[in-house]
C-alpha cells in the first residue's frame, strides 16, 4: 500500500475437514485502528468467537489444531476450550509451521497478492476478502493445504 495507513487487518482461519465432505475454510478478517494502547491482533475471545462460527456452520464437534501462538496459548481460550465438549484441541509442537494447512493458505493469497501497491486500506481488504473467497470456492486448494503437510485425516475406526 502506499503511503502510511493508521490501521491493521489481521485474518484467523480454519481449514476443516471432514471425510465424505467437501473441505471448508472459515476465516474472520479483522482490522485494527493503530492508536497507542490499541490492540494490534487478534484476542483470544477473537478465537473463541472463530471456533463458535465453526462449530454453528460445520454442526458438530470440532477438533482444533492449534499452533504454539501465545493468543492460542492463553488462559482464558484453554479455560472456554476445557468447558465446551464439541471442542477438542490438539496442539502442534513448536516451530511446525509446516504442520498447520492454514500456514499454505496464506501462501496461496501472497502468491496471488505479491507485487501489488494498494491505493487505500480498504482496496487491499476487498482483495484479501476476494482471494480468500476464491480459495473457499476450490475446496482442492484447501485439499492440497492438508497434502503439503503430509498429514493425513483417519477416521476412528468402529468398535
Amino acid at each position: 500500500m502506499r503511503g502510511r495507513s493508521r490501521r491493521r487487518t489481521s485474518v484467523a482461519a480454519l481449514c476443516c475437514y471432514k471425510p465424505g465432505e467437501k473441505s471448508r475454510l472459515i476465516h474472520r478478517p479483522r482490522t485494527h485502528l493503530l492508536l497507542k494502547g490499541a490492540r494490534k491482533s487478534f484476542s483470544w475471545k477473537d478465537y473463541r468467537d472463530l471456533l463458535v462460527r465453526a462449530h454453528i456452520q460445520l454442526d458438530g464437534p470440532i477438533v482444533v489444531v492449534w499452533d504454539n501462538l501465545n493468543t492460542h496459548l492463553a488462559a482464558g481460550l484453554k479455560r472456554y476450550e476445557a468447558e465446551h465438549d464439541w471442542l477438542t484441541t490438539v496442539r502442534l509442537p513448536p516451530y511446525a509451521p509446516d504442520l498447520n494447512p492454514v500456514e499454505a493458505v496464506w501462501s496461496l493469497v501472497r502468491r496471488a497478492m505479491a507485487n501489488t501497491a494498494f491505493d487505500t486500506p480498504d482496496d487491499l481488504d476487498r482483495t484479501l476478502r476476494r482471494e480468500l473467497r476464491r480459495i473457499q470456492l476450490r475446496p482442492h486448494l484447501i485439499d492440497g493445504c492438508l497434502t503439503a503437510t503430509g498429514l493425513a485425516i483417519n477416521p476412528p475406526t468402529p468398535p
